[in-house]
């Protein structure tokens, strides 16, 4: 039985944009930019904000996991918004910080345990179909910076969890002197596999002299930022492994995201190990809080669009370059933080700088009791 949405929809726009994916709709459709930025509103309306104390009292505790306030303000009420959830067995809750609007997962996975999260078969989801385009995208992303990735030599790379390589090895053709770090011992052993001079190694940085030395050009979080359970923390760590003049890129889910304004509990980027969910605005009062000097912004359109290989006529690729730029940045988020104003002036360019006021005061946020 159809839907009475998806009978308005055909009511609305016939049979035009059948042929368009629905990861593209939200952006192409006439109207819906309005239509889902009305959506959440209303939905920020009727979630309830609740403190945290009566928000533990009935929320199920995990044996890994634990409560937390919001790390990026302090704030401990709650506004409990979704609960993700597949057929594979796995559930979770998000809520988002009703002074800040930062979301994540509550309760979150313990640090100490997170490791088991990805102890076994991991490595056999990041080289299966997830990793079908990855490198496109990294390739897509690089030149999206241009020209911090353009030219590796006698320049030192820190990819943070590096999975199987797959960016280690684009890295040390660049001529990077490159380092990887994962808590996948099976990805790691993968990764050294496939690489000529890169190393990857499993565990943190501080566990590896090479890398816990610092002096790093260019450190990278590809899909990473949004499993960090206490990323106050790691973020400090980055900066102070970054060399002068050094940038940090991260690629993330948005969480500005008009796909999860409209998708809400199944947007793409609930997944079963994510923790934190960035928007723009977040990520800001990360990198501030944490003693960088400032950071930038590349819109993603989507790796289709980009490689030119997706099949949306011409006039409706413009639009969607046009609703991205003007609205969520795309589906995923991708930002280059400079560590200092050496970074700014060497590889700013005349790229948009988001000025930071660094608080050198990253101390993390204490778990609920």
């Amino acid at each position: 039985m159809v839907s009475a949405r998806r009978l308005i929809s055909r009511i609305v726009y016939g049979s035009r944009y059948d042929r368009v994916s629905w990861g593209q709709r939200v952006y192409v459709r006439p109207g819906e930019r309005l239509a889902r930025e009305a959506q959440w509103r209303w939905r920020l309306r009727r979630a309830p904000v609740i403190p945290l104390a009566d928000y533990a009292a009935r929320t199920p505790l995990g044996a890994i996991e634990e409560f937390v306030s919001c790390l990026m303000c302090g704030q401990s009420r709650q506004q409990p918004l979704f609960e993700p959830a597949n057929g594979d067995g796995w559930s979770y809750r998000v809520v988002r910080c009703p002074s800040c609007g930062f979301l994540y997962r509550n309760p979150n996975v313990r640090p100490e345990h997170l490791g088991d999260l990805y102890a076994t078969g991991y490595s056999g989801f990041l080289t299966g179909t997830y990793a079908a385009n990855r490198q496109r995208r990294y390739r897509l992303t690089m030149d999206a910076f241009a020209p911090v990735f353009s030219d590796g030599r006698d320049r030192r790379l820190l990819d943070f969890g590096c999975g199987a390589g797959l960016f280690l090895e684009l890295a040390e053709q660049r001529g990077f002197e490159a380092y990887g770090v994962d808590l996948s011992p099976d990805s790691v052993e993968q990764a050294n596999a496939r690489l000529t001079r890169a190393r990857a190694y499993f565990g943190a940085p501080e566990d590896v002299p090479e890398i816990a030395e610092g002096g790093f050009d260019v450190i990278t979080l590809w899909s990473v930022l949004a499993h960090l359970p206490r990323p106050l923390s790691d973020f400090s760590r980055f900066r102070q492994l970054l060399a002068p003049g050094g940038v940090l890129l991260v690629l993330t889910v948005n969480a500005r995201s008009l796909l999860l304004k409209a998708y809400g509990p199944k947007w793409s980027g609930f997944t079963k190990n994510h923790l934190m969910f960035y928007s723009p605005e977040t990520l800001r009062t990360l990198l501030g809080r944490t003693g960088f000097a400032g950071v930038s912004y590349a819109p993603h359109y989507g790796d289709a669009v980009e490689a030119g290989t997706d099949r949306l006529p011409e006039p409706l690729r413009r639009r969607l370059r046009r609703t991205v730029e003007a609205t969520d940045g795309g589906n995923m988020m991708r930002a280059l933080a400079f560590a200092d104003e050496e970074a700014i002036a060497r590889w700013g360019g005349d790229r948009r700088i988001h000025r930071l006021r660094t608080r050198c005061d990253a101390r993390p946020v204490p778990a609920a009791d």
